[in-house]
């Protein structure tokens, strides 16, 4: 499952490959953890995968705790458990991995979502993700081309995260499989890649800049992905080099500034459980990117 080769990804950019691959391999470790060791395997988390890649394994763990409460119908509150204690640096993650299972599940109909507020509709990133993972470039396609609405939107997030993936870092290639999707759906789609590139990583200087360029259009999406991805780092309390070097070149700004962006963008949706209140975040998270940077871009 984490064979880029296996997946059909680019394999031609092999620094690039052995770090997006190394993700893929601890969201499995965080996955088998958690089904290993029950309900709460954050001991086991901490003391078997580095900190900078523990997000990634917490997603995993997301994934089969979302699974074991679609099995019970929500009984186990596994989700909920896994959120609890140390899960609460991995919120962003965990509601995540729980989306991950719709797409291999084979489930058509979203099932109930968690239950955190807001970051709720963080499960659709996720299936929007695994969609593209399993499902390759065609499945980005479809969805882009899909019906029009608040969960075809969120969804296109995670579809964009998982590009980065699939093309191995390469923004050309991004750029390439962005312009040949619906229009409609283009910056959607860019702002999960600037969540991978903030949070994943894998983008030397050069890919920075070439990112900046090819997302102008859709600049203040991107940011907000940035920011995003940022702000998730912080939480956990690990900033890896590549999250400061992607806010500094893309924000002028920090992960802690990000951090606190992202919470006065969520003033008073924070207990909603509305998927309107979900992207009304993400508009303020872009219209902020703007007050404090400037921004030629399109919203």
């Amino acid at each position: 499952m984490a064979d880029f080769r296996e997946r059909g990804f680019r394999v031609d950019r092999p620094a690039a490959r052995a770090i997006l691959e190394e993700h893929a391999r601890n969201f499995l470790r965080g996955f088998n953890l958690a089904a290993a060791h029950g309900l709460a395997p954050h001991e086991e988390l901490h003391d078997q995968v580095p900190e900078e890649e523990r997000g990634f394994a917490y997603e995993g763990a997301g994934m089969f705790a979302g699974l074991a409460d679609l099995l019970t119908a929500g009984r186990t509150r596994a989700v909920r458990r896994l959120l609890a204690g140390p899960g609460d640096g991995y919120v962003h993650l965990i509601n995540v991995g729980a989306g991950w299972l719709f797409t291999p599940a084979r489930v058509t109909v979203v099932p109930r979502l968690p239950e955190q507020p807001l970051l709720r509709w963080l499960a659709l990133d996720g299936s929007g993700f695994g969609e593209v993972y399993f499902g390759g470039l065609k499945a980005l396609r479809r969805r882009a081309a899909a019906r029009q609405g608040p969960r075809w939107e969120a969804r296109l997030a995670g579809c964009g995260r998982a590009l980065w993936f699939a093309e191995s870092a390469d923004p050309d290639g991004v750029a390439e499989e962005i312009g040949r999707i619906a229009p409609a759906a283009r910056p959607h789609v860019w702002a999960g890649v600037g969540l991978a590139v903030a949070y994943a990583g894998a983008a030397d200087d050069d890919a920075l800049d070439r990112l900046a360029e090819f997302s102008t259009r859709y600049r203040e999406h991107f940011l907000q992905g940035v920011v995003f991805g940022a702000a998730a780092r912080y939480r956990s309390g690990t900033v890896p080099a590549h999250t400061r070097r992607a806010t500094g070149r893309f924000l002028g700004a920090s992960a802690e500034d990000a951090a606190e962006w992202c919470d006065t963008a969520a003033a008073d949706l924070t207990d909603s459980m509305d998927v309107h209140a979900y992207l009304r975040w993400k508009q303020r998270l872009r219209k902020l990117a703007a007050e404090r940077l400037g921004s030629d871009g399109e919203d």
